[in-house]
C-alpha cells in the first residue's frame, strides 16, 4: 500500500534486490490491477534508489492486455526515470475465465525489440520473451550484485 515506512525496514536490511512489478500500462489499472496505483509503484522504486543506490531494483510488466508499443515504451521510460536497474517483460496468460482475457500474442521479435530499447535506455538487464516471468534468470541478476559490488569496493 505504498507505507514507506515498511519499505525503509527492509531497504535498512541491504537485500541485494527489490522488486516491484508494475504489471501493465497505467490505462489498464481500473480493468487488470483496480486496487493498484501505477505512480504510487513508481514512487516505491524510487525511494528504494534515494535511500540507496547499491541496492539493485527490478519491475516488470505483462504484454497482450490490450496495451499500445508507445505506452509500453512510456513505461520503460518512467522505470527508467526512477533508475529501475532490471527488467522483465513476459506474454500474459489468461490464468482462469475469471481474468482479464489475452487480448493479443505477442511475437517473439517484438520481445527483442523491446530489450533493444530498453538496454539504450539504460536498464542493466532486460529479459524480454513470451515465456519470461518475474524470477526468470534471476541468476543473472547476481552477476550485476557482483559488479555493482565491486565497484562500491573500488570507488569506496
Amino acid at each position: 500500500n505504498g507505507d514507506l515506512e515498511q519499505l525503509d525496514k527492509i531497504i535498512t536490511a541491504l537485500p541485494d534486490v527489490i522488486n516491484h512489478n508494475v504489471e501493465t500500462v497505467p490505462r489498464l489499472y481500473p480493468t487488470v490491477r483496480p486496487r493498484a496505483d501505477f505512480e504510487r509503484s513508481l514512487k516505491i522504486l524510487e525511494f528504494v534508489k534515494l535511500k540507496s543506490k547499491r541496492i539493485i531494483t527490478k519491475s516488470g510488466f505483462m504484454v497482450g492486455l490490450g496495451e499500445e508499443r508507445d505506452e509500453i515504451i512510456g513505461i520503460m521510460k518512467e522505470l527508467r526515470k526512477v533508475k529501475v536497474d532490471v527488467l522483465t517483460i513476459g506474454q500474459y496468460m489468461q490464468p482462469s475465465k475469471n481474468h482479464h482475457p489475452v487480448i493479443r500474442y505477442i511475437h517473439p521479435d517484438e520481445f527483442r525489440n523491446y530489450k533493444e530499447i530498453g538496454l539504450k535506455m539504460g536498464f542493466r538487464l532486460i529479459e524480454s520473451a513470451p515465456l519470461v516471468r518475474s524470477s526468470y534468470h534471476a541468476e543473472r541478476v547476481k552477476k550485476i550484485i557482483k559488479k555493482t559490488a565491486m565497484k562500491d569496493d573500488i570507488a569506496g
